[in-house]
């Protein structure tokens, strides 16, 4: 046995060494976080840095002190920017100091949540009682934390073609379905949407895109024409998918009406309330949202309206049963037991697609815990009032354009300059905010509404203030009027 190599582990041989270099690392990223608002939100890579990355595969080990030498000179100063409190791009989250300390900790227990008897399943399964509770969704309810929202749409409509499908799907496919599967939705539906029908075999030809209205909200008595319409060509409609606060303008769908509407024509009804559901911790908006209760699924995300850090998206099911129908698989492998560590009775994995599944719920927990929903809601009606206030800018501004109506945190609005010239205003707009990013002073992102381009600003960012606000409409103003005069 004498010639046996010897043994090796991936822990450090030094631990003070490493102990020392993590305490640096937290107080390097406490400070970067701090001190966020002194640096440019966005900076394009230099050619050199870019380059740099296409280094071959390292073959011995470096040290670690080095290796965080490289992060700190290569990574860590070309961040997307979302932390920042400009940043009001797509619609991504900022994330916070403590969020960020509970991911290491999930990272150092290292579970996998997929499923067996351990604490971070039971984090997870109070985390979604406390979710149930905070909008208003039946405690009987199952419910997954995912990825994001379009893994929360994924889950929910797999459910709901399961059950509405009017065949075993798990067992025959959609092929097996009486009539071609429908699913309906807005024009403003998040794109998804439409991937989960294609993956869902439903394909592109069976996500039925209905028509808005002048506030951007589905146009319902179209939605019903298309659904009978459907019908009597011998098509089965499957699902309702309603919105709450669409990504390009924050929109609200009638929900109630739709919630009427899929009761009376036996459809599954999906509700997409990525950033939206959440503004159910607002007093102002509670009754509003008070419909959840009656949606069959509801997708949304906690990295955006909750600021927790990536990823924490969350689909709720008011059906237990046919939601783990969809999903469950028992192999020998996977079997439970009447004790031991294979002894819990509920395991995540029976509720969606991943049976690998990290520690997401306890920075949720722990952020929960740490500010309390009340103080999630005060800041969730704080972004809404800064996007009215925002609103009020672009309005007192001639040479902007407020292109929608602002129900929720997105304002959409585009420079058209004194008179607006003969320059194509939409190709201006386009450069603008190209501008605007390579600028560092804010990133928001693109719209285009009615075939026109424009400006998007969501503001899901517990760091923005007022004052950033005035800074971005003097910056649109100053950078608008250059490419105007050519400068």
């Amino acid at each position: 046995m004498t010639d046996l190599p010897p043994e090796e582990t991936l822990d450090p041989a030094d631990w003070e060494s490493l102990r020392a270099l993590g305490h640096r690392m937290v107080d390097d990223a406490l400070d970067w976080l701090r001190d966020v608002r002194e640096r440019p939100v966005w900076q394009p890579i230099p050619d050199a840095v870019r380059a740099s990355f296409q280094a071959p595969a390292p073959r011995t080990p470096s040290d670690p002190a080095a290796i965080y030498r490289d992060f700190t000179e290569r990574v860590l100063p070309y961040p997307m920017g979302n932390v920042h409190p400009r940043f009001w791009g797509w619609v991504i989250g900022t994330g916070t100091p403590f969020g960020a300390l509970a991911d290491l900790l999930a990272a150092t227990m290292n579970p996998n949540c997929g499923g067996a008897d351990h604490s971070g399943t039971l984090v997870e399964h109070q985390v979604l009682d406390w979710l149930k509770e905070l909008l208003g969704v039946p405690m009987e309810a199952s419910g997954l934390l995912v990825s994001g929202g379009s893994m929360a749409n994924l889950v929910g409509l797999t459910v709901a073609r399961n059950v509405a499908g009017g065949a075993d799907i798990r067992k025959v496919g959609v092929a097996g379905a009486p009539g071609r599967l429908v699913m309906y939705a807005s024009t403003e539906a998040h794109s998804s949407v439409r991937k989960a029908a294609e993956l869902l075999g439903l394909g592109t030809d069976g996500l039925r895109l209905i028509p808005v209205d002048a506030d951007y909200a589905v146009d319902v008595a179209a939605l019903e024409r298309a659904v009978a319409a459907d019908r009597a060509a011998g098509l089965t409609p499957v699902c309702v998918i309603g919105n709450a606060g669409t990504v390009n303008t924050g929109a609200f769908d009638d929900l109630d009406r739709l919630a009427d509407l899929c009761a009376r024509e036996h459809l599954w009804f999906h509700v997409d309330g990525a950033f939206g559901a959440l503004a159910a911790l607002v007093p102002a908006y509670r009754d509003r949202l008070r419909v959840l209760a009656r949606a069959d699924s509801v997708a949304f995300d906690l990295h955006k309206w909750m600021y927790v850090p990536f990823e924490a998206g969350c689909i709720l099911v008011r059906h237990p049963k046919e939601h783990h129908d969809s999903f469950a698989v028992a192999p020998g492998y996977l079997a439970r037991a009447r004790g031991g560590l294979a002894a819990a009775t509920v395991w995540p994995s029976d509720y969606g697609v991943e049976l690998s599944r990290g520690f997401k719920a306890l920075k949720v927990w722990m952020s929960l815990q740490e500010h309390g929903a009340d103080r999630y809601g005060r800041l969730i009606a704080q972004n809404i009032a800064q996007a009215r206030y925002l609103a009020g800018l672009v309005d007192a501004e001639a040479e902007l354009e407020r292109m929608a109506p602002v129900p929720l945190n997105i304002v959409c609005f585009r420079f058209t300059g004194r008179g607006g010239g003969a320059r194509d205003m939409d190709e201006l707009n386009r450069e603008l905010l190209i501008r605007l990013h390579e600028s560092g002073v804010a990133v928001p992102s693109s719209v285009t509404l009615h075939g026109r381009s424009g400006i998007r600003v969501a503001i899901t960012n517990h760091r923005s203030r007022r004052e950033d606000f005035d800074l971005l409409v003097r910056e649109t103003l100053r950078l608008g009027r250059e490419l105007v005069s050519g400068a």
